[in-house]
């Protein structure tokens, strides 16, 4: 999909195992996949999907 150089973990995971989280610009789309689990599947956007759900987040658009 995107080699392993392309791919970076979020600012919000940590070492411990928890919200393990990495992105890879997929040239005009967003790979997303579990740090944990590195050759395991990853979810794929087209850029404008991820940076819609980006600005949901950020507003607090989805609720708990």
């Amino acid at each position: 999909m995107a080699d392993e150089s392309a791919w970076f973990k979020s600012s919000y995971s940590n070492d411990t195992g928890g919200s393990c989280v990495e992105i890879a610009d997929l040239n005009g789309k967003v790979g997303i996949r579990d740090s944990k689990d590195p050759h395991g599947p990853a979810f794929v956007l087209p850029v404008g999907s991820w940076s819609h759900f980006i600005r949901a987040v950020t507003i607090g658009e989805f609720g708990n």
